[in-house]
């Protein structure tokens, strides 16, 4: 018994050393400069914790090697003698990860700020109104950030995680909104619930119909058994209890690197008023199934596939182009005016499609049956 107790703390001082000698080694790798904002910023637990815990910290990148700022910067400002930005924008993180932030640049993330200038910003600033547009609608899409003339930032455009914001460097989006500062976690970009602060509600509901699909249901049941924080995550390999956003539209299979552009997989835009096919659809078909493939058999993927093609130009041909059309007709021959939101059949053609057919489609493309029918076409039918 003696022997073994020796034998237990023996273990437990080596394993005391060991770790001791890692936090060593790691801020032996700090800069100077990365000290002495930990000398102040130490006043700020929260931040400063969640880095030690961080892949940043092991590899010895600290606040400075991120936040310093070079002559000419839009946004650098002095902080205490040294030139800082606030903001880290995927510009700056792409000199460490060059091809993320290439994909992320080409993405539907990074134009998400466009919103900004549709009839979603119209709807926003002009009938709702500019503060709750920076609260609501920037929040997700991302705001354009404004700087003063001391390198501060205006307080009507920051703060801000929208994925699509434009940054004074003009690069476009935030890494931050997937992988939150200061721990850039990558168990918690793979986690849905991170896609779910922008990804849920009446006219993007992809939150609501993963948690009623198969997926979702898996997910909840055996999420502690799907490796989220492995630095490899090959679905089928690494992990097979359950399917996330990010397996599917971002994530590695055995054939297929992992990617930032979210888009790639998708052979639909079901986003639009009447769905059409996207650039080089085939292509991106064959990519998602083959993440299917990963758990599904090739019929099961087949007649999925088929239920979704029919479901979507069957929605197409009954309700989306003959609503546009009547639309159309009217506004030509004047009952109606060509503005926007000034007239009843505006706000009721908007919720048919932006909303209603939005959930129908979503809900058959994501396997979420009442989504697709009571909340989805059933409403789409009772408008139109």
């Amino acid at each position: 018994m003696r022997r073994t107790l020796v034998l237990q703390g023996g273990l437990m001082v080596a394993l005391v050393l060991l770790t001791a000698g890692v936090a060593i080694a790691s801020l032996d790798r700090l800069s100077d400069e990365t000290e002495e904002c930990l000398g102040c910023h130490d006043g700020m637990p929260g931040i400063v914790m969640q880095w030690e815990d961080s892949a940043h910290w092991n590899a010895g990148v600290g606040c400075y090697e991120c936040h310093k700022a070079e002559e000419g910067d839009v946004d650098a400002m002095n902080h205490n003698g040294f030139s800082i930005a606030i903001i880290v924008s995927p510009r700056d993180c792409g000199q460490c990860h060059p091809k993320e932030t290439a994909e992320q640049e080409t993405s539907h993330h990074a134009q998400a700020g466009d919103i900004l200038n549709t009839k979603d910003g119209i709807l926003g600033q002009t009938i709702g109104g500019e503060p709750a547009v920076a609260v609501g609608c920037r929040q997700c899409h991302g705001s354009l950030v404004k700087v003063n003339s001391d390198g501060s930032l205006d307080t009507d455009t920051w703060p801000n995680t929208g994925i699509g914001r434009v940054n004074p460097d003009g690069s476009k989006g935030t890494c931050s909104a997937c992988h939150t500062r200061h721990r850039f976690s990558k168990e918690q970009a793979r986690r849905p619930e991170t896609c779910g602060k922008c990804h849920l509600g009446p006219d993007h509901p992809q939150k609501e119909v993963y948690e009623e699909s198969k997926h979702g249901i898996l997910y909840r049941a055996f999420e502690d058994e799907l490796n989220m924080d492995k630095p490899k995550w090959v679905a089928g390999q690494d992990y097979y209890d359950a399917a996330t956003c990010a397996t599917c539209h971002m994530s590695a299979t055995a054939n297929q690197s992992t990617t930032h552009d979210v888009g790639t997989r998708l052979s639909w835009n079901l986003r639009a008023p009447v769905s059409n096919r996207t650039v080089n659809w085939e292509k991106k078909l064959a990519d998602m199934q083959d993440v299917c493939s990963a758990c599904h058999s090739s019929s099961f993927v087949e007649g999925f596939y088929k239920q979704l093609d029919d479901f979507v130009v069957f929605y197409n041909n009954k309700f989306a182009i003959p609503a546009k059309e009547i639309r159309e007709i009217l506004m030509d021959e004047g009952v109606i005016s060509k503005g926007n939101f000034d007239d009843k059949i505006d706000w009721l053609y908007w919720e048919l499609w932006h909303h209603e057919g939005r959930r129908a489609r979503h809900g058959a493309a994501m396997s979420g049956p009442d989504y697709a029918w009571w909340h989805g076409i059933y409403d789409v039918a009772k408008h139109f």
